[in-house]
């Protein structure tokens, strides 16, 4: 006989281990590992790590098989391998009915199990006595199925498996958005059972989705049928919130060892080499100890102070267990295999050289991995006080196979028996290496030869629908509607995909089916959608974010993406192809848009280029004819062959009224005038915004004639011509776009303007700005209770103007209700007020009458149809959202809800009980600002998505606060009192509305610019007032502001008249207090605040703000850079109703801070009130004001005012406006007289015997 080489000898020896260690313990029925010998247990992760060392070894032996016995060891580790994959995958396919319904549930308690019995493969404990939802592990046999199945190992045998796998592609679809109890099972590291959002999961399961994607089951054997399907854009939103969290790992784990598993072998599920380093550093440096790392920080398990004889532990006793956590040597394990791959030897030793010091020996001289090691109880105090001095002992399972077989994976890479290569078949290492700059291809197709002219006129050539036969082209939803089919399986039960939802990533693809091939145009260019759709300058831009999100998202994917886009008449303005678009167009045209590389060209020269997926699951596989397309799917194809929209606005159609009728009618209508308006909720006051609504001059505000409104010549709104030659005539116009109606006839009627009244009288006594609601209220109820609801509808039919019919339409509404018969007829079938608003919505959607568009499309109960998808893409960014108005009616969202449960929760936050008080619950009547606040989550998405940066530092967005902010920009940009501001707002069109949310968040300084612009905004010039231009939103280049942003004082009507600010260096006034205004609506804190703010707890008995306390024991429950502290610390800051308040007292915290970091003192004493911080520098400022004559002395800080001096200004809480609007730093700056208030505190709080020491710094 031949004699072994020594290569054969040495993988002999590991043979010998792997069976001993490993193979011994397989259960010869089922093929699982049990956990123990006394436990029969089997766990999904734990059995896929254990075997991931017998699927290395059959590697390393099949290079080396020139013995007959070598190819029999090859077959035989072969076997072990698909024999175990094969039982796990039984005992699932047995809860099948379970996948069915966690697709629609997500609930915890209906997950697939996590462990089983290894006798039988049946459960081993009940859904609600054990923690199962752990996507990570059903995750990680996805992954190693998908590379066993490429490394050549037969593991899938029949299609049932197939539908099966393809269901479970579903179940871990939506990890990115569903808490579970991740790696160590337990969820909330209290213990207490609460699942949470785990990185370690997502990217485990983000990893999975792409190695499955297009992976055939049955390797080279296989057919169309047997391919799994995965959409890109699943993966990528795993991608997103896995970006957005490491190196966290959770709301309560502030890191995790376990994330080794995801940054490097075997998920390799993150992209971006600095956040793969951060996040190694992170725990290299905070968890690894002499014995492995720690799980995380203050991990309870095995821990000497930990309580054996209950599971939970209480929320303080977690500061027991600070450096006294258990370390495990697994880590070291992941660790040399991460060097490995990156080919890093002199690590790979280092850590090797760690790992066997402390591994055991049994009898038979083998070397052991123990579970972990433990601090003995009688060391604890010591090693507690000196991390790191003990030694200390093994405990848990000896050896523990999943770390043992890691072990061994990472000797026979060092040994060089296997390449990185062969443990990672699917190449998914070099997911994080740099990759060529991706082109996105696009294609522009026209209607029809009409908008094909058009464009030709720009010189910009399109095909049309027609010519790019025989390719077809469709609608996203009909891809969405195919992909339902995928994974249907009538004999398990399985009714295939559930999300409707399809992203840019899939429609960038072409489809073949049978010999067609479908190209489909994105989602967000549906027309079918939201309102905010038939903003073609809104579309434009929300094309461009799409195209830059296609450049950094398609890295990892096949071909360039094709974008297709058609261009039909909805998109027309007055018949003409909008400026926005053919620019953009052009943009394409040359070959760069936003520093994307583009190709514009014809849909026939891309297919060569393009990504094709191949529809083959539309076949009637389980009827037999797996070439035939089912029947249900060859209907549907055949009926939504591309078709235009046709509007339906007949209902509104006016006869000529007589006369006398006429001035009856207008009565009626007059009565009903501002309907719609008396719904708003938008308060732009000083109590709720802590500011005065920035009204300039003490005389009477003239009311601007507006687009919006009738004009009195003609009884319709004037025409944009019209109001230009008006404009040009006196200079006084007001925003909008045209309101006339699509009839003919223009009755002529004289219509009065009601006077608004001057904004002193309304917003500045307490409660002025409800008062005047609950008047209108019981006014215009007597008024209408003698209206007759014939004459109004008369009156319906007979106006011209879209805001009259809207005001007379929510009057129906609040009397009768939607469903109310109005007695009119179409096509000889009764027509409902709901019906009469669904008409008027699509007049003032094809109007452009963003106002009305808004408030019809609440009264309707529409919703954006990615409502939910926005809400779910902000919270699982770790960030939480309010919605309803500050302070006393905001309710917070922090999971994902259903759409029906959101726009509920958003439509309810407002309404008014019986007596007219407002601010019971978000916005129920306003029913515009209901449909704002859904307009703006979506936009929000759309920038974390795009721009994650604008989000640095805020952990909640409050929707309410955000429009109010909004609004108060208006109305001190346009020198305007609140309700026009607010109506102002309502109108701006969905691209503006966008453009504005996003100087907000961006914190760049704007102006309102002179370019042309749908809301033109002009004012006559006169003393008291700063001229402004048309509306536009521009960023300033210079940091200096360039308008004056006058303060005015509270109470002047009170006071008479107070002198007005001088008017000497406009362009810095109001900058500062702006500033602080943003921030703290926007809840932005300084770098690191909250693990800062955690120092200053340690020091003292507690922080009070607005009478509420934060005590000092959440140090002892949370560590400092846990998320569940900053949300704690954020609740508290929340309760301070005015935004700029908030902000002195952020920089009040930020004083403390210094103080503890600069050990000026040991210890801070009792309970802190921040806010005597803040008013004792208040009061250090004014006396210096007085001391210098400066602005001040205008109002609180006049020499004869004394104590009830506050009130003069309107500072926002009795804090000095002049301060709010100072900067920060210098000698008169916020923080020098903060730190001399709390030099002060301490002064009071020091021992009165001790000798000041005194050091320069």
């Amino acid at each position: 006989m031949r004699t072994r080489s020594n290569s054969g000898v040495r993988l002999d020896y590991y043979q010998r281990v792997v069976h001993k260690l490993i193979l011994d313990h397989q259960q010869p029925v089922t093929g699982l590992f049990p956990a123990s010998p006394h436990n029969d247990h089997a766990w999904i992760r734990d059995n896929l790590y254990c075997i991931l060392a017998v699927w290395g070894l059959s590697m390393a032996f099949k290079k080396i098989a020139d013995q007959d016995e070598d190819r029999a060891k090859t077959y035989e580790l072969e076997q072990s391998c698909v024999k175990l994959m094969r039982g796990l995958l039984m005992a699932m396919m047995q809860q099948k009915e379970k996948v069915e319904k966690f697709k629609s549930t997500q609930h915890p308690l209906d997950a697939l199990h996590a462990k089983y019995s290894s006798a039988t493969g049946r459960t081993v404990v009940k859904d609600d006595e054990w923690g199962h939802l752990q996507i990570d592990s059903i995750s990680l046999y996805l992954l190693i199925l998908a590379q066993m199945t490429a490394s050549g190992l037969q593991i899938v045998f029949s299609l049932d498996e197939v539908a099966f796998i393809q269901n479970l592609i579903f179940y871990i679809e939506s990890a990115y958005c569903t808490p579970d109890y991740g790696i160590w099972e337990r969820g909330d590291k209290t213990n207490h059972g609460l699942p949470e959002l785990n990185a370690s999961s997502i990217g485990m399961a983000k990893a999975a989705l792409e190695a499955m994607n297009e992976l055939d089951l049955f390797g080279a054997r296989g057919g169309p049928s047997s391919v799994i399907h995965v959409l890109a854009d699943e993966a990528q939103k795993c991608q997103a919130v896995l970006q957005s969290m490491l190196p966290r790992e959770s709301n309560s784990k502030e890191l995790d060892s376990g994330l080794l598993s995801i940054i490097s072998y075997p998920a390799f599920a993150v992209d971006d080499p600095q956040l793969i380093a951060k996040t190694r550093d992170a725990i290299v440096i905070k968890l690894q100890g002499k014995y492995g790392c720690k799980r995380f920080l203050r991990d309870g398990h095995k821990n000497p102070r930990e309580d054996p004889n209950r599971l939970y532990y209480e929320p303080w006793e977690l500061r027991m267990f600070e450096n006294i956590e258990c370390e495990w040597p697994l880590f070291f394990c992941y660790l040399i295999l991460d060097y490995c791959f990156q080919g890093d030897k002199a690590n790979v030793s280092d850590y090797t050289q760690r790992l066997e010091k402390i591994m055991l020996r049994n009898d038979d001289g083998i070397k052991l991995v123990p579970e972990l090691y433990a601090v003995p109880a009688d060391k604890a105090d010591l090693e507690q006080h000196e991390p790191g001095s003990q030694d200390r002992i093994p405990l848990g399972r000896c050896p523990f196979i999943w770390a043992q077989s890691l072990y061994i994976l990472g000797k026979l890479l060092q040994e060089g028996f296997l390449a990185v290569g062969e443990l990672d078949p699917l190449n998914r290492r070099l997911c994080s290496e740099k990759k060529p700059d991706v082109v996105v291809q696009i294609v522009i197709l026209a209607e029809d030869n009409e908008i094909r002219d058009k464009l030709l006129e720009y010189d910009l050539h399109a095909q049309t629908i027609a010519e790019v036969a025989p390719i077809e082209v469709q609608p996203a939803r009909v891809l969405s509607y195919l992909y339902t089919y995928l994974g249907r399986n009538k004999k398990l039960g399985l009714s295939g995909r559930k999300s409707r939802d399809v992203g840019i990533l899939s429609t960038s693809k072409l489809y073949s089916l049978n010999d067609r091939i479908f190209a489909f145009t994105p989602q967000f260019s549906d027309m079918k959608r939201f309102y905010i759709a038939s903003d073609y300058e809104l579309m434009v831009d929300i094309l461009k974010a799409e195209i830059n999100f296609l450049k950094s998202s398609w890295q990892n994917l096949l071909g360039r993406p094709l974008v297709v886009l058609s261009l039909n008449q909805m998109y027309l303005d007055q018949g003409r192809i909008p400026m926005a678009m053919i620019t953009t167009m052009k943009k394409l045209k040359s070959g760069y848009i936003n520093g994307t590389r583009v190709t514009l060209g014809n849909l026939g020269d891309f297919l060569s280029t393009s990504a094709i997926t191949n529809l083959s699951f539309l076949g009637s596989q389980e009827d037999g004819y797996p070439d035939k397309l089912n029947p249900r799917v060859q209907s549907y194809l055949e009926e939504h062959l591309l078709k235009s929209l046709s509007s339906k606005a007949s209902c509104l159609a006016r006869p000529a009224a007589g006369g006398g009728d006429r001035a009856r009618a207008l009565r009626r209508r007059m009565s009903v005038r501002g309907a719609i308006r008396k719904t708003r909720s938008i308060n732009v006051d000083s109590e709720t915004l802590g500011m005065e609504g920035e009204y300039a001059g003490p005389g009477k505000l003239e009311r601007k004639p507006s687009w919006l409104e009738v004009d009195r010549a003609s009884g319709r709104s004037p025409s944009p011509e019209d109001a230009r030659k008006k404009f040009l005539a006196n200079e006084v116009v007001y925003g909008g776009t045209s309101t006339t109606s699509l009839g003919a006839g223009t009755p002529t009627i004289e219509v009065t303007r009601e006077q608004t009244p001057s904004p002193p009288k309304e917003g500045n006594s307490p409660g002025a700005a409800k008062a005047p609601r609950a008047r209108v209220a019981s006014e215009s109820a007597s008024v209408y209770a003698e209206q007759e609801t014939d004459e109004l509808l008369a009156a319906l039919r007979e106006t011209e103007s879209l805001d009259e019919q809207g005001d007379i339409l929510q009057y129906l509404v609040d009397a009768h209700g939607l469903d109310f018969n109005t007695g009119m007829l179409d096509n000889g079938r009764a027509v409902t007020v709901r019906e009469l608003l669904k008409a008027l919505y699509e007049k003032a959607c094809a109007q452009k009458l963003w106002g009305l568009v808004r408030h019809t499309a609440g009264m309707l109960g529409k919703r954006v149809e990615d409502l939910a998808k926005a809400v779910t893409d902000l919270l699982v960014r770790q960030k939480q959202i309010t919605v309803g108005m500050p302070p006393s009616n905001e309710h917070t969202i922090t999971a994902p809800l259903p759409e029906n449960e959101l726009r509920q929760l958003i439509h309810l936050s407002l309404r008014r009980d019986k007596h007219g008080n407002e601010n019971k619950k978000a916005y129920g009547d306003d029913e515009s600002t209901a449909m704002l606040t859904q307009e703006l989550l979506v936009y929000l998405a759309m920038f974390i998505r795009t721009e994650p940066q604008l989000f640095l530092e805020m952990l909640r967005l409050r929707v309410g606060l955000i429009i109010q902010v909004m609004a108060t920009e208006l109305s001190r940009t346009l020198s305007c009192d609140g309700e026009e501001a607010s109506e102002h707002l309502l109108n701006l069109s969905p691209f503006e509305m966008k453009n504005l949310l996003y100087h907000i968040l961006s914190g760049k300084e704007f102006a309102i610019n002179s370019a042309n612009s749908l809301c033109i905004v002009k004012e006559k010039l006169d003393k008291s007032k700063v001229g402004r231009g048309n509306f536009s939103i521009v960023s300033n280049k210079s940091t200096r502001y360039g308008k004056k942003s006058q303060i005015m004082l509270e109470g002047q009507s009170l006071q008479g008249n107070i002198d007005t600010a001088p008017l000497g260096e406009a362009d810095r006034q109001g900058q500062w207090l702006r500033r602080r205004r943003l921030d703290g609506a926007l809840n932005r804190v300084p770098r690191d605040f909250y693990p800062r703010v955690w120092a200053v707890l340690e020091k003292c008995q507690g922080l009070i703000i607005q009478g509420k306390i934060l005590q000092p024991n959440l140090t002892q429950e949370m560590t400092s850079g846990e998320l569940k502290f900053a949300l704690a610390v954020e609740t508290v800051l929340n309760s301070i109703p005015q935004p700029e308040y908030r902000q002195l007292v952020v920089e009040a915290l930020m004083v403390l801070t210094l103080v503890v970091e600069c050990k000026a003192v040991g210890h801070l004493g009792g309970a802190i009130t921040v806010e005597h911080l803040v008013h004792k520098a208040n009061q250090l400022f004014l006396d210096e004001q007085r001391r210098v004559g400066g602005d001040a002395t205008l109002c609180c800080a006049k020499a004869e005012a004394g104590a009830g001096a506050a009130l003069l200004c309107g500072g926002a809480a009795g804090v000095c406006q002049h301060l709010y609007d100072s900067a920060p730093s210098g000698s008169f700056g916020t923080m020098t007289h903060l730190a001399r208030a709390a030099a002060a505190l301490l002064l009071e709080r020091l021992p009165h015997d001790a000798p000041l020491e005194c050091a320069i710094t």
